[in-house]
């Protein structure tokens, strides 16, 4: 197909924590890129999902939810997502409607007025609510923004994407693909891994610790004659008493987040996987703004 009729530019989903805009970019994808929790604030990085076709290459920016924050870490992780603003074609913004419309749905939606391009509202979760309680959230976000377009999704279900995805090329400009063909994502097979061991940690742990934990990756070896690849991790805490809660009685919670991290290691790689992890106190990291660099973000 000739360069110049192929559709080509870059995507920002942004929203309120926990709306499902992991969930929807890995549906779009058809494969997980993105780890999803059910906890807010799960994603802290931007991660890139490539949606590759003859006809057009979509790449897909999968933000940190848009709250008011007030530690460091999570003033770096709104930065993060506003930032998404200046640099795309079209802006997905997406809400959970089966949480309460806000009192002023313009001020949930004023991060968009830092923004030139056109934005999609996506209502998502609409498979738990009847068309009658659609209408009225509809109503009130089209007059407290411009939006291009209000599309209703399933993201879980994969249900409404399509029309999704035909909106966004109607969108999008012309012109050359940013990335090869066969690659669904540009983050490296270390920031996944560390991204699946923080994803077990926020399932397998409960409200508080997974806020004060981060993943670091030491090494990732391959061995080819083996078929192993050997990974060493270290989960960062805040302060000893979270060091006791990941690591367990007789160290079985740390077996637990190790096991399961495993087995979705080994799905990635399609690799035997021998994945160490040990846990270390670094005080206050989340207010360690040198870290919280280190760290990616």
């Amino acid at each position: 197909m000739q360069e110049d009729t192929i559709k080509s530019g870059m995507v920002a989903i942004v929203g309120p924590p926990n709306a499902g805009k992991s969930t929807l970019l890995n549906a779009l994808l058809g494969q997980k890129i993105s780890i999803v929790t059910p906890k807010p604030q799960t994603t802290r990085n931007r991660i890139v999902g490539i949606l590759n076709d003859p006809a057009y290459q979509i790449v897909l920016l999968d933000t940190p939810g848009l709250h008011k924050a007030r530690k460091p870490l999570n003033l770096e992780m709104v930065k993060i997502a506003v930032s998404s603003l200046s640099e795309v074609d079209v802006v997905l913004f997406l809400i959970d409607v089966s949480l309460p419309l806000p009192e002023k749905p313009a001020r949930a939606v004023s991060y968009l007025e830092s923004s030139s391009v056109p934005a999609i509202l996506v209502l998502n979760k609409i498979d738990l609510l009847g068309k009658d309680q659609i209408l009225p959230i509809i109503e009130a976000y089209n007059k407290s923004y411009p939006f291009a377009a209000i599309i209703p999704v399933s993201a879980l279900l994969n249900s409404g994407t399509d029309v999704l995805l035909q909106e966004l090329l109607r969108l999008l400009p012309v012109g050359p693909k940013f990335y090869p063909e066969d690659i669904p994502t540009d983050a490296t097979e270390r920031f996944i891994v560390g991204e699946i061991i923080r994803e077990k940690i926020f399932l397998l742990t409960g409200q508080e610790i997974p806020y004060s934990t981060a993943v670091v990756i030491e090494s990732f070896k391959e061995d080819a004659e083996r078929a192993l690849v050997t990974i060493h991790a270290t989960i960062v805490v805040e302060k000893s008493s979270q060091k006791a809660i990941i690591i367990g009685k007789k160290g079985a919670k740390l077996q637990q987040i190790g096991k399961k991290s495993r087995h979705d290691i080994e799905k990635l790689l399609a690799q035997r996987v021998l994945l160490k992890l040990w846990v270390k106190i670094h005080k206050n990291w989340t207010k360690d703004m040198r870290f919280i660099r280190d760290l990616g973000l």
